[in-house]
């Protein structure tokens, strides 16, 4: 176990980072940190209360004049330097994502860390084309300009599927735009959302400007998003606790940006090549264990090509080498927690009374029945309506069932309450054209599932939320526009004051 993050060294001064120092929590209650690979504690730590998240908008409040006043240039450079400081850190940070969530190291070194460095270099460019609309005489006697400011203290909630990549997607499009920012991380993996703020830091970045409090959602999560100096709160996360986010937040009347649950479906047409949309169907299904909201999760696949398509992935599953997340050669580790095992396992379960289990369906045993280890699963035969194919299992499962027509095939697509990714898989440009528009998703892939870039946005439709993360959209969330008009004619009497006094 010398190959794992040393956590508990790394950490004892406390897992909240706040005004640029780490501190203990105050809440009187502590955490556990469990690597799920082994289920041995990792770093126990005292959680955050509400006079932590209070020091933390606090010291991001004063940090804010300074900050929001630096000229975008100043900021870039100061992201540029960050980005150098992660690329440093890069191991360090790779190890502690793989120890707290179960990444497989090669996930953690060629996705998330190089991800994050690289998201972090795209807001230093950014930083310096916060642009607004050009100047002109729109009423003929004036002269306008648009300006975008940043909002104020953010409060942002991340969750536990990708700690380092979500602090990354909150925190830089934030502090990029001249916010500071409170982040919460998930209790169950704050190692990486620490690390990075550390660099933050070393980078140069104010003390204040990036903080982070580890807690509860019950106590320190709705303590900062009801804030009344938290100007705009940013949570990833369940639709179910985004509804509950909203409405903590409307009652200071703050700024929203949601990215919540989502049901991918990958659709197959006939004329589609089937290796690939078989790979791509493994490949999108599995990515961190399954625990991905773009996940590929529901697989149609047109008539002539079902039985081919169910054979071909059932196989390419059980080639998918499961084990230690540090061991070379795993490719998929364990869910992140013992109790998010037990929950996919249920739905696997139910499952079996209403359709078939094709390959996986079980926890593994022998080395590795002490983690939250869960085997590729993939079901078939299930209806539409029934709980694999509208509900978010958020673990190694695919679900794949036939359609018929094109017509038929967009209108299942679409048939969930989600709409944050989707993926169709064809030679036809025609066909392509048509799933591009008819999907109902933020992002749809063609011969491909999963990959996301800095320059473009990421963020869902209906029941998945609203809002951009990554790319120059997001900073529509994190800034606010002020429209400036002046006066051309010097004169005092303006010809609209006769609906006030006088005559015309």
């Amino acid at each position: 176990m010398q190959d794992r993050f040393p956590a508990q060294e790394r950490f004892s001064d406390g897992a909240q980072y706040i005004a640029g120092r780490l501190t203990k929590g105050t809440s009187g209650a502590a955490h556990t940190v469990v690597d799920p690979a082994t289920g041995e504690e990792v770093l126990t730590y005292e959680l955050a209360g509400a006079g932590d998240v209070d020091a933390a908008v606090a010291a991001a409040r004063a940090a804010f004049t300074g900050w929001s006043a630096a000229t975008p240039g100043e900021r870039s450079d100061a992201l540029h330097r960050f980005a150098a400081v992660l690329a440093d850190r890069a191991e360090d940070l790779a190890r502690a994502e793989s120890l707290q969530c179960g990444k497989p190291l090669k996930l953690t070194r060629e996705f998330d860390v190089p991800g994050t460095i690289d998201n972090t270099s795209f807001f230093a460019g950014a930083a310096r084309h916060l642009a607004g609309q050009s100047a002109g005489e729109y009423s003929g006697d004036h002269t306008s300009y648009v300006r975008r400011e940043p909002i104020g203290v953010v409060g942002s909630i991340a969750p536990w599927n990708y700690p380092l990549q979500m602090a990354a997607w909150k925190i830089l499009p934030a502090i990029a735009a001249g916010n500071t920012i409170v982040l919460k991380p998930a209790e169950l993996t704050p190692l990486t959302s620490l690390l990075f703020a550390q660099a933050a830091t070393e980078a140069g970045i104010p003390d204040g400007v990036v903080n982070i409090v580890t807690g509860t959602g019950r106590t320190a999560g709705e303590h900062l998003v009801g804030h009344p100096d938290v100007a705009m709160t940013s949570f990833t996360g369940s639709t179910a606790v985004g509804k509950r986010v909203a409405e903590v937040a409307t009652a200071t009347v703050k700024r929203l940006h949601l990215e919540l649950g989502g049901k991918a479906p990958l659709l197959v047409f006939d004329d589609a090549d089937l290796e690939a949309a078989a790979n791509g169907a493994v490949a999108g299904a599995l990515i961190n264990t399954g625990q991905d909201c773009t996940a590929a999760t529901r697989a149609y696949v047109q008539r002539p090509l079902y039985e081919a398509f169910v054979e071909r992935t059932a196989a390419l599953m059980e080639t998918v080498r499961v084990g230690d997340p540090f061991a070379p050669g795993t490719d998929l580790g364990p869910l992140v927690s013992h109790l998010q095992r037990d929950r996919v396992a249920a739905f696997v379960d139910r499952a079996r009374g209403y359709a078939r289990v094709v390959t996986g369906g079980e926890a593994p045993q022998g080395e590795l029945k002490n983690g939250a280890y869960y085997l590729p699963t993939l079901i078939a035969g299930a209806a539409q309506d029934s709980e694999v194919v509208q509900s978010e299992i958020f673990g190694p499962v695919l679900v794949v069932l036939p359609f018929d027509g094109d017509d038929e095939g967009i209108a299942l697509a679409n048939d969930t309450p989600y709409g944050l990714a989707a993926s169709a898989w064809t030679r036809d440009v025609f066909r392509a054209n048509r799933a591009t528009r008819e999907i109902k998703a933020g992002c749809v892939w063609i011969n491909d599932h999963i990959p996301i870039i800095s320059e473009m946005p990421h963020g869902g439709y209906k029941a998945s939320g609203f809002g951009k993360d990554m790319s120059a959209y997001s900073f529509e969330e994190y800034t606010q526009v002020k429209h400036v008009m002046f006066d051309n004619t010097a004169v005092a009497r303006k010809p609209w004051h006769r609906t006030v006094f006088g005559d015309s």
